[in-house]
């Protein structure tokens, strides 16, 4: 179920980020952007919903991991879920803006065209600055693959990694504004990780019983006082 959340969050956010996105906003010229929006109508709310079913699956997925790794490490299956949920809140703006431009072009309210591309850069950044706590929830999520015990270690290095690199994405954005191929680079690792960690989870699995089971420890014996 963890697999298929996830792999519902990475479809749902690449089709309307990745793909539908750029056939709606043109970056540079506000009146192209309210035309497409009037002349597409019905892409334009594909967007929003598709926005909204990344919102569904990304809080899913989140509360599923939390299922999938609470016995490994209750703090980090815990942050994994709050920042998975965090997340999917911005998401949640997100559509609210593009929501609110739909309107605004049925419905035009003073400069539609501005108003139209100021909801459009305002969701942009919204995913910009998402990106925090996108690589905050990788970075438990590494955690608990590396405690685990049943999952490749490399994966977890790979997420935490991941990780780091999406915390640290939104400054590079918008403290060098001239580095966007270091900014698109700082995903490669994420995408690998998360990609492995999807197909690991549908096609390998977890076997229910390490579910219910915590890692073995290493217990120290208490000195006894003479």
């Amino acid at each position: 179920m963890t697999g298929l959340f996830y792999l519902g969050m990475a479809i749902t956010a690449a089709l309307g980020f990745l793909i539908l996105r750029p056939w709606l906003y043109a970056a540079d010229d506000p009146d192209a952007t309210l035309a497409n929006l009037v002349t597409h109508d019905s892409l334009a709310r594909a967007s929003v919903a598709l926005e909204l079913a990344m919102v569904v699956t990304q809080a899913l997925t989140a509360v599923w991991f939390y299922r999938l790794f609470r016995t490994v490490n209750s703090f980090a299956a815990s942050g994994i879920a709050a920042f998975g949920l965090i997340n999917a809140v911005v998401g949640l703006v997100s559509a609210a803006m593009l929501g609110t431009a739909i309107q605004v072009s049925v419905d035009p309210v003073g400069d539609a065209a501005a108003t139209v591309q100021v909801l459009y850069l305002i969701s942009l950044n919204l995913w910009g600055v998402g990106a925090l706590f996108f690589g905050l929830w990788l970075i438990p999520m590494g955690w608990c693959v590396l405690r685990s015990g049943w999952m490749p270690r490399v994966l977890g290095w790979i997420l935490v990694v991941g990780g780091v690199g999406y915390v640290l994405s939104p400054f590079v954005l918008y403290l060098a504004r001239d580095a966007q191929v270091i900014f698109d680079a700082m995903a490669y690792p994420a995408s690998v990780g998360e990609f492995w960690m999807v197909g690991y989870l549908l096609i390998r699995g977890v076997r229910r019983k390490a579910l219910d089971e915590a890692p073995p420890t290493v217990h120290t014996p208490t000195p006894v006082a003479s």
